[in-house]
């Protein structure tokens, strides 16, 4: 059976992963605030950030038992620029959804998929789960690539799942098992 209330650290050459500390609460008011964000991962960019219901949320992701939350630390600066998380667990099924978020300062120099190599592997080899799950927005081809080079797989097309001003915008489903980890090497 999973541990989900374990938060642990982990450790790569680029990035820490560990639990939420109060000082992070900034970076995720900046990472609201970004309309970039904001169209990326489908939120409304009318949302103004609320930082007493930001803190309350960070706040509590570390005594969650049905979901993994991290902060993602970058090691050369040590400062916090994102987070990762396994949520949505299914325990009969041992499946879990993924979804990651960065600000400005942690995009472009592959943190990200350092940080997501980490969970997942994680997620498959600590916590026993069988497969991870996630949904990409057509228009975050960024994003796409990275999954892909970690392993996730395209498995089907949600038509027209989000709205995007007078734009209709394609969500793909993508997933990884854990017969499929450790991933192949990247080529590039």
């Amino acid at each position: 059976m999973s541990d989900f209330l374990t938060k642990p650290v982990l450790t790569g050459d680029l990035v820490i992963l560990r639990p939420f500390v109060d000082t992070d609460v900034a970076v995720f008011l900046e990472a609201i605030a970004d309309p970039e964000v904001a169209r990326l991962t489908g939120s409304s960019p009318d949302d103004a950030p609320d930082e007493e219901r930001t803190r309350a949320w960070y706040g509590s992701r570390n005594a969650q038992d049905d979901r993994l939350d991290l902060a993602v630390v970058d090691r050369a600066t040590g400062e916090c620029v994102g987070e990762v998380v396994l949520n949505e667990w299914d325990p009969d099924n041992r499946s879990c959804n993924f979804r990651t978020l960065f600000v400005a300062a942690g995009r472009d120099r592959g943190l990200g998929t350092e940080a997501i190599r980490l969970i997942v592997g994680y997620g498959f080899e600590k916590l026993g789960l069988h497969r991870i799950s996630l949904e990409v927005y057509a228009h975050n081809p960024r994003a796409r690539h990275v999954y892909e080079k970690v392993g996730f797989v395209a498995e089907g097309v949600l038509r027209q799942a989000l709205r995007d001003g007078d734009d209709w915008i394609d969500a793909t489903v993508m997933s990884i098992l854990a017969h499929e980890w450790p991933a192949p090497a990247p080529t590039e």
